[in-house]
């Protein structure tokens, strides 16, 4: 059977066996019939808070937080419909806000094609910058005692709003909503704790799951000290239209879009498989390696322990390289080396979250790559090179059972498979 894997900004066509392989991918939600219409509407009738239009006041500052060029929030839709509900604002007096978190600036091509030519023309438009102390206010601290650090625009802002789209989350649950905020436009410093590698090896911490995850109320307690936002928050199928709109209070408005995304996108297993081949949704989440662990994350959920998994992911930013995901895992000789040495006291990096969970993932599961990247680059990084994924397929099965059964995810981390036994 041929099943077409999203990889970079198409798709890739894998021929795999007919009988021993089952597709597992979101349940189909079809496309607002107007988006537009569908996003004033929301403005207009929130859930748990008032219309977006009475937050607004004479001489107000208003302040806009954006999701970066790794998300594929329909940016360039969005924000000129909510600015247009804004016409009464005075430019000056609106911030529009990157919420990169630990993420690379973006550049301002990269601004104009999130956001419109037209929208960073005529629009104050800032990345969110986690290691400036000047642009950053501390809001008490985190559980382990480390200042908790956001961003002084949104804070100092007298309207707040966060935009961007609800999916499943490796280890916060669901993105959107509080997310946008902690750790979206929060210090690094502050990620760093709350992404520690206690509360990343919590059982809760993980897909799906936001009451009782320690990493996802933690994000929603700091980023309610701010004081009230107005969340803007969609929902999206595998062709990126708009198939929800939840607007309204931070916390209730983003537990519905949560609700709505957990129907289509958890899919049960009856048991797990021996090969699990997935992707991490091809563009613009499969743009380098560090955003990968996310799609190994989600295929793993369905794999037998000592099973294979096949990613691909086009990483057409490379690790990227130099950053302090790729710096970390080419300092040690394996996935071991490296969760012996963030168990050590005091031991803390950035970005050692992606590689910590990468390593869990190995010490139950071989993983091979298909991707851009060289094969030195994909070794260092402790993967093996995969240059044609049926073929590795057919390979393993020559080594396995008869009964050996393969699970692939087209669509990576939007499907999150669980299993009913």
């Amino acid at each position: 059977m041929k099943v077409s894997l999203a990889y970079g900004q198409g798709y890739l066509p894998v021929e795999l066996p007919d009988g021993r392989t089952t597709v597992i991918q979101p349940s189909h939600n079809l496309g607002l019939a107007d988006e537009r219409d569908a996003v004033l509407a929301a403005l207009e009738k929130p859930i748990a808070a008032r219309p977006l239009r009475e937050w607004l006041k004479p001489g107000g500052r208003v302040c806009i937080v954006f999701t970066d060029i790794t998300r594929p929030t329909p940016n360039d839709r969005l924000i000129p419909w909510l600015l247009g509900c804004l016409a009464d604002v005075p430019r000056e007096d609106i911030t529009l806000l990157n919420s990169l978190g630990t993420h690379r600036p973006n550049t301002r091509a990269e601004l104009e094609q999130l956001l419109t030519p037209s929208v960073v023309q005529n629009y104050r438009v800032l990345n969110h910058e986690s290691e400036n102390p000047d642009a950053l206010i501390p809001l008490g601290v985190t559980r382990d005692g480390t200042p908790a650090l956001l961003n002084r625009h949104f804070v100092e802002a007298d309207v707040r709003i966060v935009t961007g789209f609800i999916e499943p989350h490796f280890f916060a649950g669901f993105s959107g909503g509080p997310k946008g905020i902690m750790p979206g436009i929060a210090g690094l410093r502050t990620v760093m704790s709350n992404h520690g590698v206690n509360p990343i090896n919590d059982p809760n911490a993980t897909f799906g799951v936001t009451q009782g995850n320690p990493i996802w109320e933690e994000m929603r307690d700091i980023a309610l000290r701010a004081g009230p936002s107005f969340l803007l928050n969609v929902t999206l199928n595998e062709q990126r239209q708009i198939t929800g709109v939840f607007a309204g209070d931070l916390v209730t408005a983003h537990q519905a879009g949560c609700d709505f995304v957990r129907q289509s996108a958890m899919q049960p297993c009856d048991a797990p498989f021996d090969i699990v081949v997935t992707t991490n949704s091809g563009y613009p989440l499969d743009q380098n390696l560090y955003q990968a662990v996310k799609g190994m994350s989600a295929g793993a959920r369905a794999l037998k322990p000592g099973g294979t998994l096949i990613l691909a992911s086009e990483c057409r930013e490379g690790a990227p390289a130099n950053c302090s995901f790729d710096q970390l895992l080419r300092s040690v000789a394996s996935p071991e080396e490296l969760l012996a040495r963030l168990a050590e006291p005091g031991f803390s990096k950035p970005e050692q979250w992606q590689a910590q969970i990468q390593a869990i993932i190995q010490r139950r599961a071989r993983i091979l790559l298909y991707s851009s990247l060289p094969d030195d680059a994909v070794r260092a990084a402790h993967l093996t090179p995969c240059h044609d994924i049926g073929a590795a397929v057919a390979e393993l099965l020559q080594t396995l059972p008869g009964t050996a059964r393969i699970a692939a995810l087209p669509q990576g981390p939007l499907t999150i498979p669980y299993l009913t036994g």
